[in-house]
């Protein structure tokens, strides 16, 4: 259904977070360039776009010069689409139909003028009279040219017929003249390309940018997406000063007294604590107790794990007295456990958005930042992305507990990064030898929101579960 926006109308694009990036959808009646190279996902977006307009019930026109009907309806079969009552109408050579009863409607397009072309994909839309077209692709038009002056006026021309009639169209293009090809730009209404990566290891990452939409402020920068069972799904980037609610500022305990006074009454809501020490420290288990109290208390918690198995969780949780799974199966814990070679940074962020605002998570662990760092394509823009994600989640009034393991396991530690300027609250962990033995220490070092102890106090994880001594008072140098 289209909506009014000012003195423009507004047709969504059928894609679950495109509206959200175009400020609503296309604009109505106009001619909107989708590109990208094969693969990227332009065929899936226009055929959503038009099963949008079919469920409501608008007349629908997919006009092919590359793909046959029967490879189109193969698709929507994979996705699950029903196709019934879209036109599509297809410029492909007769014998690569299977559908005798289709052969009379085909033409072989490189056997037409491109003139010729045209004016039979006119008359199609003049019989259709579809209010929502998309034309698949340009590249046969760009090839029948033979030159840049001759295709601009070709498509110029249909972009003109497709205005008179008031269609909406997306014209597609595969960039097969090269990315840098720039004679569409200045005729299209709106530009989105879509991009596809190949990282050395893990799955293709695919992202979205519009480039340019007329008198509109879109959502700027590069979004990621993913092509699915049902269809393409952006994630639009996440800009935290966007998204805020009241919450109370009630501390969060962990249950154990000598932890929360250590912490000066626990966490505050809405602000972001880094765990930090070498691995087998405690961080997780520490955190854990967090999300356990929280959970006791009524309250729901998110745990995205990088680093173990959903299995391996719940069995370390109940082996320090932790069942979590009535909470998981009572919908009160979402654990996720993320791959990072199968998960782009934008889907992760939408999941944890899902569970703050779908399901309502007052607590939330990243587990840890070393596998998260290792889902970001390019990790120089890790420290930005974390920067708006803990913005985002202290504004939804979140306890967020962020974990960072440092390299090195007694004496001086090194971090992969540097988030300790993001973080409210730093909590650290270490090693220390005593009496023969090797033992844990926890200290909090920082806390922006109020006092805390600057005790360092032993900090135990044994069969009894999780435990906080009293402070190592009698102890140098640890």
């Amino acid at each position: 259904m289209s909506v009014l926006s000012g003195d423009a109308v507004i047709v969504p694009t059928g894609v679950p977070g495109l509206d959200d990036i175009l400020a609503g959808g296309y604009a109505a009646n106009r001619a909107h360039l989708i590109e990208g190279q094969p693969g990227s996902g332009k065929t899936t977006i226009g055929i959503q776009f038009l099963l949008e307009g079919l469920r409501s019930s608008e007349r629908c026109l997919y006009i092919t010069l590359s793909e046959s009907k029967r490879e189109l309806l193969a698709v929507a079969e994979r996705h699950g689409w029903d196709l019934s009552g879209l036109e599509i109408y297809e410029l492909i050579p007769p014998e690569l139909s299977l559908d005798p009863s289709n052969q009379q409607t085909l033409i072989h397009s490189s056997e037409l003028e491109l003139g010729e072309t045209v004016r039979m994909v006119l008359a199609e839309a003049e019989r259709v009279k579809p209010t929502r077209v998309v034309f698949d692709s340009l590249s046969e038009i760009r090839l029948l040219s033979q030159g840049s002056l001759r295709y601009r006026r070709q498509v110029l021309a249909l972009k003109n017929f497709f205005l008179l009639h008031n269609t909406t169209v997306l014209l597609l293009d595969d960039l097969a003249a090269g990315p840098d090809d720039l004679n569409l730009h200045s005729l299209a209404h709106a530009i989105i390309r879509l991009e596809q990566l190949a990282p050395i290891y893990g799955v293709e990452r695919r992202r979205v940018r519009v480039i340019k939409m007329r008198g509109t402020h879109f959502r700027g920068g590069y979004h990621d997406l993913i092509i699915r069972r049902g269809g393409v799904q952006v994630f639009p980037r996440l800009v935290a000063q966007e998204h805020q609610r009241a919450f109370d500022s009630e501390p969060a305990s962990s249950a154990l007294p000598e932890l929360d006074a250590l912490l000066g009454g626990g966490l505050d809501r809405g602000t972001t604590t880094l765990i930090a020490g070498p691995s087998g420290s405690g961080k997780s288990s520490l955190a854990l107790a967090f999300a356990y109290a929280a959970l006791k208390r009524g309250e729901h918690a998110l745990f995205v794990n990088f680093d173990e198995t959903r299995h391996v969780f719940f069995r370390r949780a109940a082996g320090l007295g932790m069942d979590l799974q009535p909470f998981h199966d009572a919908g009160a814990l979402v654990a996720e456990h993320v791959d990072p070679a199968e998960l782009s940074p934008g889907e992760l962020v939408g999941r944890i958005r899902n569970a703050v605002e779908g399901h309502d998570a007052r607590v939330v662990v990243i587990d840890s930042l070393s596998g998260y760092m290792n889902a970001m394509p390019e990790e120089q823009f890790l420290l930005l992305q974390m920067h708006e994600l803990a913005t985002y989640l202290n504004q939804q009034g979140v306890v967020s507990i962020l974990i960072l393991a440092q390299s090195g396991m007694v004496g001086q530690m090194h971090s992969p990064l540097d988030l300790t300027y993001l973080s409210d609250a730093v909590l650290m962990l270490r090693f220390f030898e005593a009496g023969g033995r090797i033992r844990r220490a926890a200290s909090a070092i920082k806390k922006r929101t109020g006092p805390h102890e600057s005790t360092i106090r032993e900090f135990m994880i044994d069969a009894g579960g999780i435990r906080v001594g009293e402070a190592l008072t009698t102890f140098r140098g640890c």
